[in-house]
């Protein structure tokens, strides 16, 4: 392939493949835009309508309570219908009573076991309704009942009654169920459409208003806007071309000078120096603004991939102020960083939630065996002394009784001590590793530097600390072979650390799975908002807990 040919197609298709992605990139965020424009537009406006309607209901009922008198048209009704289902003053959906089911939206009074109604003017409602400032040529607003029929005239169907045409479109679905909500489905004409939806609900009377457009309107300046990027991508192209044949000759032509210049070299000829150098300067040029280019194009592609690996932390700078690539991807970073940091939260939150679910739990069923079985136990210890007669029998119940009021304040300690409520976390550990002491044949040395008064500890980081440390000396007992435990809690102005140390076989960090045990530990850490630090090897297996102070 000759140097013409081979700059014609690197510069071509580079061109062709930019104006593409970018063709493609605004049009998508184009579609993006349009689609929020509307059905924020259209939000706005059912929001609008829905104030103006309750606003009418409210004030028609504020008038009839006032004064209130029928007035409707009773050949046109079920009277007994209404006088034998009515016994509550309130505003009705009274369509399904009208012989011919025309909308009727009716305020019903009973005063001295007499029924009052008043029908709001359907005029009146469909004048809200009709209202078409921002709703195109395809966008209506109506009303359905919790029946699935229309109470409003549809603009579609205007020689149908409200009340035979059925409605059951997921928007409606969703705001006769509460929901308030917007989203592209299908109508009650089975047509595409943008639609929001939200429910009225005033007294007894639940209707559902919604706000619709046709989505083939919406979609229609995308269409236009897809032709008219095709025709501008025809045309770059075709001047691409055109140039490009224009500046290959310009970049040849101090080629062949350069090639020429050489071979006069060669003889020996150096008169034609300066023009070789000059031609080798613009070509020198022309190659370090290629390279630069290549380079730009590198970095952004490597930053994308970087981010499309989820690694956040890497850096990247535009080029200038104009590199709009550099700075979309660097919002792009932006976001993700925004996003994760806001997904980590949520997810610490709902730790926290389920770690306070189970500790007011364990402190639930803790108080149970303390408050209720415990008393029990007494009583019927009590029982036993006083009223079995048999000493070898009385001897026997009574250490078994009291073997089981031991386990059951055993197991009520450990649920939740009471210590640690009463005289914080420092007794509490305390307490904790002389029960170890005497019950398992390690030595455990406990060290409480924490403040004994004025102290910052607060009762959610007492808790995890307990279990943290409770953990810890499980599972060495458990894993570990140990001999020696060394715990150090201390409490500084800004943190509280927690150091913990066995002399045990240890474990590998990199390649051991981690039980259920550590990964515990790690979350209550983690939910403190602390961090941890875990050093093994055999005979020396170290964690190094801290936590942060926050000052109120």
């Amino acid at each position: 392939m000759s140097l013409r040919a081979l700059i014609l197609t690197i510069i071509n298709s580079l061109i062709f493949l930019v104006i593409v992605v970018l063709s493609i990139t605004f049009y998508n965020q184009f579609s993006n835009v349009l689609e929020d424009r509307i059905l924020l537009q259209l939000n706005s406006i059912k929001t609008l309508k829905k104030i103006q309607l309750e606003n009418l209901i409210e004030a028609e009922w504020s008038n009839f309570l006032d004064v209130p008198f029928s007035e409707y048209p009773e050949d046109a009704f079920n009277i007994s219908e209404i006088e034998n289902n009515f016994h509550i003053s309130g505003i009705y959906d009274l369509t399904k009573y009208h012989k011919q089911n025309k909308t009727s939206i009716g305020l019903v009074v009973i005063d001295s076991n007499q029924i009052k109604v008043k029908l709001i003017s359907y005029n009146k409602i469909m004048s809200i309704l009709l209202e078409r400032t921002g709703m195109g040529n395809t966008g209506e607003s109506y009303l359905v009942g919790e029946d699935y029929h229309m109470r409003s005239q549809s603009r579609f169907l205007p020689k149908e009654t409200p009340f035979d045409i059925l409605v059951k479109s997921e928007g409606l679905i969703k705001a006769l169920s509460g929901k308030e909500g917007r989203g592209v489905y299908k109508d009650y004409r089975d047509i595409e459409v943008y639609g929001v939806y939200s429910q009225i609900s005033i007294s007894n009377l639940k209707l559902a208003i919604l706000s619709e457009i046709d989505k083939i309107e919406v979609i229609a300046p995308l269409k236009d806007l897809k032709k008219r990027l095709l025709g501008l991508i025809l045309i770059i192209t075709f001047v691409a071309i055109v140039l490009s044949l224009f500046l290959t000759r310009i970049i040849a032509n101090p080629i062949i000078n350069m090639k020429k210049s050489l071979k006069i070299m060669a003889d020996g000829d150096y008169n034609q120096t300066n023009e070789f150098v000059l031609n080798s300067n613009e070509i020198k040029e022309m190659f370090e603004a290629l390279a630069n280019l290549k380079k730009s194009l590198q970095g952004a592609v490597k930053f994308s991939n970087e981010i499309g690996k989820m690694n956040l932390n890497t850096h990247y700078i535009p080029k200038s102020q104009n590199d709009s690539l550099g700075k979309s991807l660097v919002k792009m970073r932006d976001k993700l960083i925004e996003f994760r940091n806001n997904e980590n939260k949520n997810r610490i939150s709902t730790k926290r939630q389920l770690v306070d679910g189970l500790e007011n739990e364990r402190r639930r069923l803790s108080r149970e065996l303390h408050d209720g079985i415990g008393p029990l136990l007494t009583s019927l210890k009590f029982y036993i002394e006083n009223k079995v007669q048999n000493k070898v029998q009385r001897a026997e119940m009574k250490t078994i009784v009291d073997d089981t009021i031991s386990e059951i304040r055993l197991m009520s300690n450990d649920l939740m001590p009471s210590i640690l409520d009463d005289f914080g976390i420092g007794a509490a550990l305390t307490n904790f590793v002389v029960s170890i002491n005497k019950s398992s044949g390690i030595t455990i040395d406990f060290e409480d530097l924490t403040k004994q008064s004025n102290s910052k500890i607060t009762k959610y980081q007492e808790i995890n600390i307990f279990r943290i440390s409770q953990e810890l000396i499980n599972n060495t007992l458990k894993h570990a072979s140990s001999k020696n435990i060394k715990i150090t809690l201390s409490e500084f102005d800004d943190f509280i650390s927690l150091f913990y140390f066995d002399d045990g076989c240890g474990f590998n960090i990199k390649n051991i799975k981690l039980g259920s045990g550590i990964i515990n530990i790690k979350e209550r850490v983690e939910i403190c908002n602390g961090e941890i630090k875990i050093n093994s090897i055999p005979g020396s297996t170290s964690f190094e807990i801290e936590l942060p102070i926050v000052n109120e």
